[in-house]
């Protein structure tokens, strides 16, 4: 059976309209009632990757998850917001990005990932330890930001996933795995195929070009994409920016493990990647190595530690 994917324009995060465009979005899917029934806890997971640079578009925008929130709450779900930043908590990326009025607003609670060996369907990664909170709740809703990335060319709906492993575990895996592509991009994908997001909404309106996933730039796209198919939805955002398919780690695994074909054996059902492509998409100037040498793996999970427990408390004591 076809991978279902939903593509329209989209140009502003105003609230209304932004609500009128994921109407729209998911109306060829079935809408919101089609992924969240009544009584359901819904993860909600944006890419929450830094509190540093909240005018850089590095994670996704406040409004879209109020949106998406909005239609959960209306199916009858409690929506709840989860990520495990590499360095930080949830919380604490998501306050200083200005969530905070918007979860106070919808009384969304925000759950700090915690980690759970978990088996998958692959040989090479059936240790694959994930945040419990994922792999229990009743619906995932995946919310990735468009973004160029420094290491795999581009971070999408795949990639974002990857929040939903431990904080100080994501360290781990790029040591241990960083040193082929291809096994690294085995991993990423494995975790978005243990996880099995039910839907994804790619924040498309702007993006993050250039050395991302935070030194870049923001750009106008102008667009939202939704599919239950995390796979087929990436591979079609590479053709909307122009990227090779084999350029993005990600899209390569998925395709040679056989869960997404290519962009023929996709029904758009709404707007074609064709008609919305990006010109001139900014790409890093230079790809940089995946691999974690094991000091700065160190450095890494002393980093996470002293934001998460000393940093953040700090800044909440001098409220």
């Amino acid at each position: 059976m076809a991978a279902s994917v939903s593509l329209i324009r989209a140009t502003s995060y105003e609230s209304q309209a932004l609500d009128d465009s994921i109407l729209a979005l998911l109306a060829p899917l079935g809408g919101m009632a089609a992924f969240v029934q009544p009584g359901q806890r819904v993860l909600l997971k944006p890419n929450l990757l830094t509190g540093a640079r909240p005018t850089k578009e590095c994670v996704t925008r406040i409004e879209l998850v109020a949106a998406i929130a909005r239609q959960v709450i209306a199916a009858g779900g409690q929506p709840f917001l989860g990520d495990s930043p590499a360095f930080g908590s949830a919380r604490g990326v998501a306050e200083a990005n200005g969530y905070g009025p918007m979860l106070a607003e919808l009384k969304i609670p925000v759950v700090e990932f915690r980690g759970k060996r978990y088996d998958t369907a692959s040989e090479n990664f059936s240790h694959l330890r994930l945040c419990k909170e994922a792999m229990e709740a009743d619906v995932v809703i995946n919310i990735p930001k468009v973004k160029s990335h420094m290491q795999l060319t581009l971070t999408l709906g795949a990639k974002n996933l990857f929040g939903c492993v431990p904080g100080k575990m994501k360290a781990w895996w790029h040591m241990e795995a960083g040193k082929d592509r291809d096994r690294f991009g085995e991993m990423l994908v494995e975790t978005a195929r243990a996880i099995d997001p039910d839907l994804t909404i790619i924040d498309g309106i702007l993006g993050h070009e250039g050395n991302g996933p935070s030194g870049g730039e923001p750009r106008e796209l102008g667009l939202l994409g939704a599919s239950a198919d995390v796979f087929a939805l990436d591979r079609a955002m590479v053709d909307i920016l122009q990227v090779e398919p084999s350029a993005v780690p990600t899209v390569v695994m998925s395709q040679r493990l056989g869960l997404c074909s290519d962009l023929a054996a996709i029904e758009f059902v709404a707007q074609h990647p064709e008609a919305l492509r990006i010109e001139n998409w900014q790409l890093p100037s230079n790809l940089m190595p995946i691999d974690f040498g094991a000091p700065r793996v160190l450095k890494s999970t002393f980093k996470h530690l002293y934001i998460r427990f000393i940093k953040e408390p700090m800044k909440t004591y001098a409220r």
